[in-house]
């Protein structure tokens, strides 16, 4: 079972829903429990990270979330899901995340004053690994964005793809057990799907092989 968390922010029937046209086992939950007796775990998000952060340590999911990954098993972050793993952001003054990825959340400052802020819209992703997220999409793929940040590792090797929008930044990061991205694939149509597909395949190989 794929448990997708339900804290309060997020397009989770969007997510749920494009899990179950795949054919996955899914479950919408905002229970500790569930998250750590998960087989893979979704985190979505829109929104600032000040409140993500706060309506997880409110449900008491913090450590859930830290002590699965710990544990090795496939996580899929998407958009703030993303952003959460990284040390910190600078979104309305500095918040902690849960430091499980080096690095800071930032937002756009563009030189180019034609770009809008939010970037909203398809974008494309470049390529910088083999990615079992990505398999079967090509580079230059487009894919759906709703942000206004982007997160900056420390370490350039959980550097998935990258994408361009006035400068080039960290789309999408994989390290072992960690997935996620900044884009949304549940508005990302077939792609998008894939995506999601490929996450469930990922669950059932780490679970077959546990």
């Amino acid at each position: 079972m794929i448990a997708i968390i339900d804290y309060g922010m997020g397009n989770l029937r969007s997510v749920e829903k494009g899990f179950l046209k795949v054919g996955a086992d899914v479950k919408v939950t905002n229970r500790p429990e569930d998250v750590l007796h998960a087989d893979g775990v979704v985190l979505p998000g829109v929104g600032a990270f000040r409140d993500c952060m706060g309506e997880l340590t409110h449900l008491n999911l913090i450590h859930a979330v830290v002590d699965f990954i710990q544990k090795g098993k496939p996580y899929l972050g998407i958009c703030l899901g993303l952003q959460i793993l990284f040390s910190e952001s600078d979104e309305f003054g500095k918040c902690n995340g849960l430091d499980i990825l080096k690095g800071r959340v930032l937002r756009f400052d563009l030189e180019n004053k034609e770009l809008k802020i939010p970037q909203m819209g398809w974008n494309q992703l470049n390529m910088k690994n083999k990615n079992p997220l990505f398999e079967g999409i090509p580079d230059k793929s487009y894919f759906y964005f709703v942000h206004s940040y982007y997160v900056s590792p420390e370490d350039s090797s959980v550097i998935a793809t990258t994408t361009d929008y006035g400068i080039e930044f960290t789309s999408a990061v994989w390290k072992d057990n960690i997935f996620a991205v900044q884009f949304h694939p549940e508005k990302s149509q077939a792609l998008g799907l894939q995506v999601l597909r490929n996450f469930g395949n990922i669950v059932s190989k780490t679970k077959s092989s546990s």
